[in-house]
Protein backbone atom coordinates (compact mmCIF):
# COMPACT_ATOMS: atom_id res chain seq x y z
CA UNK A 1 0.00 0.00 0.00
CA UNK A 2 1.05 3.46 -0.95
CA UNK A 3 -0.55 6.97 0.53
CA UNK A 4 -0.09 10.18 -2.02
CA UNK A 5 0.00 13.22 -0.53
CA UNK A 6 -0.27 16.10 -3.32
CA UNK A 7 0.85 19.67 -2.51
CA UNK A 8 1.50 23.08 -4.38
CA UNK A 9 -1.52 24.17 -5.77
CA UNK A 10 -3.06 27.64 -5.39
CA UNK A 11 -4.28 30.72 -7.78
CA UNK A 12 -2.12 32.05 -10.65
CA UNK A 13 -2.66 34.13 -13.20
CA UNK A 14 -3.16 33.18 -16.88
CA UNK A 15 0.41 32.67 -18.16
CA UNK A 16 1.96 31.64 -14.83
CA UNK A 17 3.36 28.75 -13.62
CA UNK A 18 2.96 26.35 -10.59
CA UNK A 19 4.67 23.26 -9.86
CA UNK A 20 2.94 20.32 -8.01
CA UNK A 21 4.18 17.69 -6.18
CA UNK A 22 3.13 14.63 -4.55
CA UNK A 23 4.68 12.64 -1.70
CA UNK A 24 4.44 9.02 -0.97
CA UNK A 25 5.12 6.81 1.62
CA UNK A 26 4.52 2.77 2.42
CA UNK A 27 5.68 0.92 0.06
CA UNK A 28 9.27 1.35 -2.61
CA UNK A 29 8.01 4.35 -4.77
CA UNK A 30 10.40 2.86 -7.56
CA UNK A 31 7.33 0.16 -7.60
CA UNK A 32 5.13 2.43 -9.02
CA UNK A 33 4.36 4.01 -12.47
CA UNK A 34 3.10 7.63 -11.30
CA UNK A 35 0.18 9.73 -12.95
CA UNK A 36 -1.54 12.99 -12.82
CA UNK A 37 -5.33 13.72 -13.74
CA UNK A 38 -7.21 16.31 -12.76
CA UNK A 39 -11.08 16.89 -12.83
CA UNK A 40 -12.82 20.31 -13.31
CA UNK A 41 -16.57 21.32 -11.50
CA UNK A 42 -19.00 19.23 -13.97
CA UNK A 43 -16.29 17.01 -15.63
CA UNK A 44 -14.76 13.68 -15.50
CA UNK A 45 -11.85 13.16 -14.38
CA UNK A 46 -8.99 13.69 -17.09
CA UNK A 47 -5.40 12.05 -17.61
CA UNK A 48 -2.87 14.86 -18.10
CA UNK A 49 0.58 12.70 -17.49
CA UNK A 50 2.43 9.58 -16.94
CA UNK A 51 5.81 8.67 -15.91
CA UNK A 52 7.47 5.32 -16.11
CA UNK A 53 8.81 3.73 -12.80
CA UNK A 54 12.54 4.42 -14.58
CA UNK A 55 11.25 7.94 -15.17
CA UNK A 56 12.92 7.34 -18.87
CA UNK A 57 9.24 7.21 -20.41
CA UNK A 58 6.59 9.88 -20.25
CA UNK A 59 3.00 10.87 -21.79
CA UNK A 60 0.90 13.78 -21.85
CA UNK A 61 -2.31 14.75 -22.82
CA UNK A 62 -2.30 16.68 -26.07
CA UNK A 63 -3.67 19.68 -24.26
CA UNK A 64 -1.14 19.72 -21.93
CA UNK A 65 2.02 18.45 -23.93
CA UNK A 66 4.54 21.46 -24.18
CA UNK A 67 3.59 23.64 -21.24
CA UNK A 68 3.54 20.56 -18.82
CA UNK A 69 6.59 18.47 -17.36
CA UNK A 70 6.47 15.36 -15.48
CA UNK A 71 9.29 14.36 -13.34
CA UNK A 72 9.84 11.86 -10.61
CA UNK A 73 12.64 11.55 -7.60
CA UNK A 74 13.00 8.06 -6.63
CA UNK A 75 15.36 9.11 -3.83
CA UNK A 76 12.97 11.22 -2.16
CA UNK A 77 9.48 9.19 -3.40
CA UNK A 78 8.33 12.25 -5.33
CA UNK A 79 6.65 12.94 -8.63
CA UNK A 80 6.17 16.35 -9.52
CA UNK A 81 4.42 17.96 -12.24
CA UNK A 82 5.55 21.84 -13.38
CA UNK A 83 3.35 23.99 -15.38
CA UNK A 84 3.72 26.74 -17.33
CA UNK A 85 1.97 28.95 -19.55
CA UNK A 86 -0.99 28.01 -17.58
CA UNK A 87 -4.44 28.95 -18.73
CA UNK A 88 -7.80 29.30 -17.44
CA UNK A 89 -8.84 25.47 -18.62
CA UNK A 90 -5.98 24.07 -16.80
CA UNK A 91 -8.23 24.95 -13.54
CA UNK A 92 -9.24 21.65 -11.94
CA UNK A 93 -9.02 19.58 -8.73
CA UNK A 94 -4.78 18.00 -9.86
CA UNK A 95 -4.79 14.31 -8.41
CA UNK A 96 -1.54 12.06 -8.29
CA UNK A 97 -2.00 8.69 -8.89
CA UNK A 98 -0.18 5.24 -8.48
CA UNK A 99 0.41 1.53 -10.28
CA UNK A 100 1.93 -0.69 -9.08
CA UNK A 101 3.95 -2.74 -11.66
CA UNK A 102 6.50 -4.62 -12.56
CA UNK A 103 7.59 -3.04 -15.95
CA UNK A 104 10.00 -0.47 -16.00
CA UNK A 105 9.52 1.74 -18.47
CA UNK A 106 5.52 1.35 -18.61
CA UNK A 107 3.13 4.33 -18.53
CA UNK A 108 -0.72 4.39 -17.97
CA UNK A 109 -3.39 6.69 -19.40
CA UNK A 110 -5.92 5.53 -17.64
CA UNK A 111 -7.50 6.21 -14.70
CA UNK A 112 -8.48 2.70 -13.91
CA UNK A 113 -5.09 1.25 -14.55
CA UNK A 114 -4.23 3.16 -11.20
CA UNK A 115 -4.16 1.32 -7.86
CA UNK A 116 -4.09 4.47 -5.82
CA UNK A 117 -4.91 8.07 -5.56
CA UNK A 118 -4.67 10.99 -3.33
CA UNK A 119 -6.74 13.61 -2.08
CA UNK A 120 -6.33 16.18 -4.78
CA UNK A 121 -4.81 19.76 -4.75
CA UNK A 122 -6.83 22.83 -6.33
CA UNK A 123 -5.45 24.90 -9.30
CA UNK A 124 -6.67 28.12 -10.41
CA UNK A 125 -5.72 29.97 -13.46
CA UNK A 126 -7.52 33.89 -13.13
CA UNK A 127 -7.82 35.35 -16.70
Amino acid sequence: QVQLVESGGGLVQAGGSLRLSCATSGRTFSSYSMGWFRQAPGKEREFVATISRSGTNTNYADSVKGRFTISRDNAKNTVYLQMTSLKPEDAAVYYCAARDTSLLGRTYSRAGDYDYWGQGTQVTVSS
